[in-house]
């Protein structure tokens, strides 16, 4: 199915397809290539924002996921009824957060797809409210939240 990137910011430039391309493997690996995923680039301001009226905290932040499937637990898949279920949901990335976070030897894109499959993680029901949570998402996927 289909991965949808929209940027809808101006502060850092991004290039689409090399994160389509690793998100569409992320995808595959993780067995969900059929299912639609929207990816959002967002900057400070509107991250900053989402955050405050979803989660309650005035600050900007790398991911927000927004799950189509919201009672999924981890290592479930979603079980599709329809056509329309066959969606993930959401993630929100905040690109200028994400660059500003950035260190000098890393790669900006490889952690935007690190950051990305973390929000992706979230959508398929990894949660990370406690250490043992924190434990369950895959490895790639953990950095930083």
């Amino acid at each position: 199915m289909s991965l949808v990137i929209k940027n809808l910011q101006r502060v850092v430039p991004i290039r689409r397809v090399p994160l389509r391309r690793k998100m569409d493997m992320v995808r595959g690996i993780l067995g969900v290539k059929n299912f639609d995923l929207g990816i959002i680039c967002v900057d400070n301001k509107s991250i900053q924002h989402i955050n405050r009226i979803y989660r309650k905290k005035n600050v900007p932040t790398d991911v927000l996921s927004f799950p189509f499937h919201e009672n999924l637990k981890a290592g479930d898949f979603p079980q599709p009824y329809s056509s329309d279920d066959y969606n993930l949901g959401d993630v929100f990335l905040g690109v200028e957060y994400i660059f500003q976070q950035c260190k000098e030897n890393e790669d900006y894109y490889d952690i935007l797809t690190v950051t990305a499959t973390h929000g992706l993680c979230h959508l398929l029901g990894f949660t990370h409210n406690s250490e043992a949570e924190w434990q369950k998402v895959p490895a790639g996927a953990r950095r930083g939240s």
